[in-house]
């Protein structure tokens, strides 16, 4: 027979599970409202997305810059996991190319932004691991380099802010057909500009 306290452990572990997928919910759907639209987009389109009421989104998340904050370490964990992952692919290129198409889907480019700024109480633990990022992004370039896949110049650097350039949504671009496709293209095109044999990296220009 089942005892109270079984019944009410049962309930109270369905509540936590179900208070969990919610917040998940919450934060997937601010990612894709934050990355279309910039971190000042209205909550009201954040708990439709989830489809969850604003009391809800407001219980997990008693303001803005909380959501913010999550919606960045989320994606700064899921892409640090990227770039750990891809360096167990067996060619160097192939492992730098995986990475970048994968913090593309995350919509690394338009999070990158929203680090700027912002409640300087939280922001700990996202530049530690924006830190940890750029370490593992530097061992994809560094054995792509060795590897003969990725000519002379090019820095790491080089990679960070073009990705960041290329996969952030430009004004009006939700609207436009096939806007993922179009960053994934354009970002391929700059991979496939990394490798030899071109030489033409110019040097930064002199301040006049």
């Amino acid at each position: 027979m089942t005892t109270v306290a079984e019944t009410t452990a049962g309930k109270g572990n369905r509540t936590r599970a179900d208070a969990r997928r919610n917040r998940e919910r919450i934060v997937a759907a601010a990612r894709e409202v934050f990355v279309a639209h910039g971190p000042d987009a209205p909550l009201d389109e954040v708990a439709r997305r989830a489809g969850i009421g604003n009391a809800t989104l407001y219980r997990h998340f008693p303001d803005r810059d909380a959501l913010v904050h999550e919606v960045v370490r989320s994606v700064l964990v899921r892409t640090v996991d990227h770039a750990e992952s891809a360096a167990q692919e067996t060619d160097a290129f192939t492992a730098l190319c995986r990475f970048a198409h994968a913090a593309a889907d995350e919509g690394i480019g338009a999070v990158c932004g929203m680090l700027v700024g912002g409640d300087d109480r939280r922001a700990g633990e996202p530049h530690a691991l924006g830190r940890r990022l750029e370490r593992a992004v530097d061992a994809l370039m560094e054995r792509a380099g060795r590897s003969g896949q990725v000519r002379p110049g090019v820095t790491t650097d080089d990679l960070v802010v073009a990705m960041s350039r290329l996969t952030r949504p430009l004004p009006g671009a939700a609207s436009c057909p096939g806007p993922d496709e179009a960053a994934h293209r354009h970002l391929q095109l700059l991979l496939d500009g990394l490798r030899p044999p071109a030489t033409s990296v110019p040097s930064t220009p002199a301040a006049p």
